[in-house]
Parts: C-alpha cells; sequence; structure tokens
C-alpha cells in the first residue's frame, strides 16, 4: 500500500506543479489576466503540500525523485493541452527518468 499512496501522491503533485505552472504562463504569456496567476499560485502551494505527504522522510530523496515525475509529466501535460508530440528522444529521456525515480524512492535499503 505504500508504494501505490507514493506514486499516487506523485501524480497529484505533478498535477499541481504541472497545472499551477501553467495558469501561470497563461495568465503572464497569454494575458490572461490575475485570477490565472493566482489559481496558479494556489496550485503550486498545493503542490508543496502534496510532496510532505511522502511516506518517506527524506526530503532531498522525495525531491529527486520527483525530479522524473515532473520530467514525464510535463511531457505528459504538453501532449494532452497544448497538443504537443514527444520525439523518441523525448520518450527514451522520461523512461530514463522513471528508472531514476525507481531507483531512488523504492529500491530496498537496509533498515
Amino acid at each position: 500500500m505504500t508504494l501505490t499512496r507514493s506514486i499516487i501522491l506523485f501524480v497529484a503533485a505533478a498535477l499541481f506543479e504541472i497545472g499551477g505552472a501553467w495558469l501561470v504562463w497563461q495568465g503572464v504569456r497569454e494575458h490572461k489576466g490575475w485570477i490565472w496567476i493566482g489559481a496558479g499560485v494556489v496550485a503550486l502551494g498545493l503542490y508543496g503540500f502534496f510532496a510532505t505527504l511522502q511516506p518517506d522522510a527524506h526530503f532531498g530523496r522525495i525531491l529527486a525523485a520527483y525530479g522524473g515525475v515532473f520530467v514525464v509529466g510535463s511531457l505528459a501535460w504538453g501532449m494532452v493541452v497544448d497538443g504537443f508530440r514527444p520525439d523518441r528522444w523525448d520518450v527514451v529521456g522520461a523512461l530514463l527518468c522513471l528508472a531514476g525515480v525507481a531507483v531512488i524512492m523504492y529500491a530496498p535499503r537496509p533498515a
């Protein structure tokens, strides 16, 4: 259950961080205004909250592993929201990032 919980928390954190950054981007670069920017700031705050709920207690480990989730999530967001089409190198890089997440977070460690 801890593995499932950890993965769900990573996905939720990615949705809030990437979504928040996208909202700020829309507010500033696409001139959609302060409401979009404010919603983005709130979403970014929620990202930080979800990151603290990870079962592992090591901040550096969580954020390092989350970096790989962020890479994959950003490519997926771009595909779904902006019509971005990753090339094979994007996909290879994303898979390498997920492998890094697995090693950092879920490799067996002595108790």
